[in-house]
């Protein structure tokens, strides 16, 4: 795998001669929705197979699986045009093999709501082990709240061998998140017992794969409390299925803030079996602009989490969004827009932006003017986004640190350089 950056003139055409390819596999690897336009800074993947298969009549992907000794989740991983399909036609060419991939095997978890479109979560449930499913919320008395369509969500995940996982957080009858529910729920040995039990029940009655805790903006006296719940339900549930936990992004353990005062990484990740580690938010919606995962601050948070909890299984997050601000930023006053890869491409097209890659973030931006009736008028945007080589950058530090995986916050627009390059570095457990 190559990742090449698009130069001033450079088309699909030119770039192909260069690595020895053909645009069409440029095309199809990388998604291209506008193959005839390039944004001067955009990557691209190029890719190295080892085998691949022209389609011919009658044949089918599990024929052609079968013939090659593959799953159909390898073809659609190595393939991501199919949209974890099955149609396909003759002439078409498809990615059989890649040479091994050199960091091996990793757990992959993304979130998605309920109502996330059914295409791209078809095109996703390949290359995840685990479907986080976003969220259920918490009565007074402990019961659980289920969202609507989870239940499809669940079935959905095991047709691709993901294993669906119920992710609890402090939603409330109301459809609001509640720190004081939570507290409560906590100082309350009866109803903290209660939790586990109805979480244990769900797993057994409904066919989950898993257990995730989300509670965030807890107090420091609630800490212990939190983790007890964690290991209690981790009990109750016998090692039947994992029990994960999220954590936000600390760099010290008396690190100041609501956010972070709860949760003590060296307790919870003792207490669970994978701790997922929120990296991401440093640019945010009310912030200033910068990148959401910037990878220095990335690291601090790796290296913390180490020192916390040792022979702990970690896991690293990744934001799948970006941010557009518009400038100059007016602290208290100015409010970014969320966008995804491609939205933000789409935009560097249109406004003719070059895209350029900030080095100690590992991370992409550009900036465009917003253009209406009178000169006066136009306003300076800053955006800030993952690609490619944003994404290489700090799936790379998942070996580097010995995490056992990544997860992905949130699934709801499909971002097909993450799993490119996902798939030519690892291979996904899939427990499902």
């Amino acid at each position: 795998m190559q990742i090449y950056t698009a130069a001033r003139g450079d088309t699909v055409y030119s770039i192909a001669r260069q690595f020895g390819t053909t645009p069409s596999r440029i095309i199809a690897d990388n998604l291209l929705a506008d193959p005839e336009r390039l944004a001067v800074g955009q990557d691209l993947v190029i890719l190295e197979p080892e085998l691949l298969h022209t389609v011919s009549g009658g044949e089918t992907l599990s024929s052609i699986a079968a013939r090659y000794g593959v799953t159909a989740g390898t073809l659609w991983r190595n393939n991501p045009f199919l949209g974890g399909g099955t149609f396909i036609y003759p002439g078409e060419v498809l990615n059989i093999a890649f040479p091994p991939p050199p960091f091996g095997e990793i757990e992959v978890s993304g979130y998605a709501y309920p109502w996330i479109d059914r295409d791209v979560l078809r095109r996703t449930l390949p290359y995840l082990s685990y479907l986080m499913v976003f969220s259920w919320g918490l009565r007074e008395n402990g019961d659980l709240i289920e969202p609507d369509g989870a239940d499809d969500l669940r079935l959905l995940a095991r047709q691709y061998g993901a294993a669906p996982v119920l992710t609890l957080t402090s939603l409330t009858e109301r459809g609001t998140f509640s720190s004081e529910l939570v507290e409560r729920i906590l100082g309350d040995p009866v109803l903290s017992a209660a939790v586990s039990r109805n979480l244990a029940s769900a797993v057994r009655d409904e066919g989950w794969g898993g257990v995730d805790f989300d509670f965030e903006y807890i107090p420091a006296q609630y800490a212990e409390a939190y983790a007890d719940l964690v290991r209690d339900t981790r009990e109750a549930l016998g090692g039947s299925v994992p029990v994960f936990v999220s954590l936000a992004p600390k760099t010290s353990a008396g690190q100041e803030g609501l956010l972070y005062r709860g949760h003590d990484y060296g307790l919870l990740a003792d207490a669970s079996d994978d701790a997922f580690l929120m990296t991401y938010e440093w640019g945010y919606t009310y912030g200033p602009p910068m990148a959401v995962a910037p990878i220095n601050e990335v690291r601090r948070v790796a290296e913390y989490a180490l020192t916390e909890a040792d022979g702990a299984s970690y896991s690293l997050g990744y934001p799948n969004y970006g941010y557009d601000w518009a400038l100059p930023y007016v602290r208290g006053e100015s409010k970014a827009r969320t966008l995804g890869y491609e939205e933000a491409l789409r935009l560097a097209l249109n406004k003719r932006a070059e895209i350029l890659f900030d080095p100690q973030a590992a991370s992409p931006y550009f900036t465009y003017w917003d253009r209406p009736e009178t000169f006066e008028d136009a306003v300076e945007h800053i955006v800030w986004f993952e690609n490619a080589r944003s994404a290489e950058a700090k799936m790379r530090l998942v070996p580097e640190y010995g995490f056992s995986g990544i997860g992905v916050w949130n699934l709801m627009r499909f971002f097909p350089g993450l799993w490119v390059v996902l798939n030519q570095l690892f291979s996904v457990v899939k427990p499902g």
